[in-house]
């Protein structure tokens, strides 16, 4: 193998590939499941309840629900402003504090209290608006709560679904750059005929397959951490995500080259991933349905891949946490190398034959 030549197929590659349909959806499938599922999805499945207030009177009401957990408080200028809100529904509730309402409330007597409820808020919202209202309302009376509520969790802690849809924008990230993208160039170049005027040059197979791979990787890489970097999951251990990425983007890219390897034309290449996108994704189900038995997701080779990336990149972990995974994961690296090796010879038939 020649450095040189790899090095320049590379160059190449990168060069044409933006002219490829594949490569930029690539570059645009994770950012656009990443704008669905986080923008849209992620304020759908985590709605915090949203209360608008009108004070004249400087209230203590204001700053209690201010500094109370899990309610989102914005104050308004004007009540009919605020009334707009709540029918629009940009708040779930409404309260019209008026002037001296709490120096009236602490003498006993009864004020006239607006409170505006929208009808397109969850039901859940207005309960916990309402008796917040209600709870604030005593305390300012001086007058104790008839119930004291003591809060228990039962059942297992479990993650947010925003959280657990991160494995699988990042698999789609490391799919289609590391898999989608070698591969289709090594098909693309065979049905072009290009690849049989290369190997005609200095440039032997092995240069080809260690160009396209490492387009995979650096594209699977960048790609990956583009993505837990918009989904919030690239903390201050941000090195070991780089590693655990990069093993991943490797695992990949050698896929993409044995599957490049083995389809004769785009026909075969998209049945072959077809046939095996179930296989391929069936770990990433694991994480969204934490019930299921999760021994079963280690029967998948990409599980090896992203379980270190869910430990390590979403949940905070350390590499040597995970040290027994990712070397699993080198092994089928390796694994699949030797096989694109052996289908390397296979392929220079084909080429040789058209």
């Amino acid at each position: 193998m020649s450095p040189r030549l790899t090095a320049t197929i590379l160059k190449k590659d990168f060069a044409s590939g933006t002219r490829s349909p594949v490569f930029l959806w690539a570059l645009v499938l994770p950012l656009a499941i990443t704008l669905v599922l986080q923008v849209a999805f992620g304020s759908l499945f985590q709605p915090k309840p949203r209360l608008g207030i009108v004070d004249h009177g400087s209230s203590q009401v204001v700053r209690a629900v201010q500094a109370a957990d899990g309610i989102r408080v914005r104050v308004f200028e004007d009540p009919e402003a605020l009334r707009e809100a709540v029918e629009a529904n940009d708040v779930d509730a409404g309260l019209v504090l008026p002037r001296g309402f709490d120096e009236a409330v602490k003498a006993g007597a009864r004020p006239t209290l607006t409170f505006w409820m929208s009808g397109e808020s969850y039901a859940a919202n207005r309960i916990v608006l309402a008796v917040t209202t209600i709870d604030l309302l005593r305390t300012l009376q001086g007058a104790r709560p008839p119930v004291e509520v003591r809060v228990e969790s039962v059942g297992e802690a479990g993650l947010p679904i925003s959280v657990r849809l991160v494995p699988l924008i990042v698999f789609y990230a490391l799919v289609m750059a590391g898999l989608f993208v070698p591969s289709s160039s090594l098909v693309e170049e065979k049905e072009q005929g290009t690849l049989k005027a290369l190997l005609v040059t200095p440039a032997r197979t092995t240069d080809v397959l260690v160009a396209k791979w490492t387009l995979g990787v650096v594209l699977a890489s960048a790609m990956s951490v583009v993505t837990l970097v918009l989904n919030r999951a690239l903390g201050s251990n941000w090195p070991e995500v780089l590693v655990v990425v990069a093993v991943a983007a490797m695992l990949t890219s050698a896929l993409g080259i044995v599957v490049g390897a083995l389809a004769s034309d785009s026909q075969m290449l998209f049945g072959i991933v077809k046939g095996s996108g179930i296989f391929l994704f069936a770990p990433v189900a694991f994480y969204l349905f934490p019930d299921w038995p999760q021994w079963i997701a280690r029967l998948f080779p990409l599980y090896w891949i992203i379980d270190p990336i869910w430990r390590v990149a979403v949940l905070g972990g350390h590499l040597s946490e995970v040290a027994s995974e990712i070397g699993v994961a080198l092994g089928i690296t390796v694994a699949l190398g030797a096989l694109a090796r052996s289908l390397s010879k296979r392929m220079q038939l084909q080429i040789a034959t058209r």
